[in-house]
């Protein structure tokens, strides 16, 4: 159980909702303490994604705080340094990673400490730094419900779109583990070189080549069987084409084109199911099957992210403004000090 503390930890925080400059501030708070059911962690790495960034800008004409002072972040990693009066003191000591930290609370790991529920951290396997756990969480899970939600994957195709995005290189990873060939779609040669980096069988740069064709010409003129999609409206016109009858697509994001038209006739006709996947409402099993499958990948050495971003807390409205315009691939992370490794 926790003594009591007075002490003070850094952390960034919101007040209102606006641009990352306007309204994130940067200060000491009191370090929380956990209750039943709870474990404190001391952050090593947050983890910051768009859903994040959303959260605190106004999107889609929301501006009501949920709770008057926000500390951001749902992803992260750390060690456990304080449980709640039920929770074993076995668990002080142990190296995790957090998963949606932030949902229905006030605080997340945008700070030094962070009190989360006791089934929010994972063990991290040994060997696996606090940076590779901070890039888990929200993409990790979401990148396994889109691809094994409909059933086993080993022997299809999958078409990964946007395969060096934060969700699409674990996609890659998660779908080769599962047994799958991987085409993924990428906007550059850097980006073709990350996704090759993690696996994926076949690389389509969509800004220079025909997707249909390629994928046509990739599977013989079978086409695909799931497709994960960060772009649903947009790559509509796509999809119809290059998925097979019975097809899955399983899409988390829609941002360019947020209310599409579904070509029913097209869908109806191969009887195509569309998934959609958001992290913080999918079902309990979900999330266990997800913590039990990313585990045991990365306990054989298979999940990595293909690029990320490092700031330091101070420069916290930077990496927020990283995740808002696209310009950086894999993950922003935020070092809070403390080994990183």
């Amino acid at each position: 159980m926790a003594a009591m503390n007075k002490q003070q930890m850094r952390a960034a925080w919101y007040e209102r909702k606006g641009a990352a400059r306007e309204v994130l501030q940067i200060g000491e708070l009191p370090i929380p303490e956990p209750g039943p059911g709870e474990v404190r962690v001391r952050v090593a790495v947050s983890g910051v994604n768009p859903s994040d960034t959303k959260g605190r800008g106004i999107w889609r004409g929301q501006t009501e705080m949920p709770y008057p002072r926000i500390i951001p972040h749902q992803d992260g990693a750390g060690v456990i340094d304080a449980v709640g009066a039920d929770i074993p003191d076995s668990r002080v000591g142990e190296r995790v990673w957090i998963y949606e930290a932030q949902r229905g609370r006030a605080s997340g790991t945008g700070a030094e400490y962070v009190i989360v529920p006791s089934g929010n951290t994972v063990r991290l396997p040994d060997g696996v730094s606090f940076v590779d756990g901070a890039c888990l969480g929200v993409p990790a899970m979401t990148a396994h419900r889109c691809l094994f939600a409909d059933g086993p994957i080993a022997g299809k195709t999958v078409l990964v779109t946007g395969a060096a995005g934060g969700v699409g290189q674990y996609a890659v990873q998660l779908a080769k583990w599962g047994g799958a060939t991987v085409i993924a779609t990428v906007s550059s040669p850097e980006k073709a070189a990350q996704a090759r980096s993690i696996g994926a069988d076949d690389i389509i740069n969509y800004r220079q080549e025909d997707v249909v064709a390629r994928v046509q010409e990739l599977t013989g003129g079978a086409g695909v069987d799931r497709i994960v999609e960060v772009a649903f409206g947009a790559n509509l016109p796509i999809s119809v084409q290059v998925l097979k009858t019975n097809g899955v697509i399983a899409t988390y994001s829609s941002d360019a084109d947020p209310t599409p038209t579904v070509p029913f006739g097209q869908f109806l006709s191969k009887d195509i199911t569309v998934r959609f996947v958001l992290v913080y409402v999918m079902g309990e099993q979900a999330h266990q099957e997800a913590i039990r499958d990313i585990t045991t990948a990365l306990e054989a050495g298979l999940l990595h992210p293909v690029a990320v971003q490092r700031f330091s807390l101070n420069e916290v409205a930077a990496a927020h403004e990283a995740v808002e315009t696209g310009h950086t691939a894999g993950k922003v992370l935020i070092d809070l000090g403390g080994q990183s490794r």
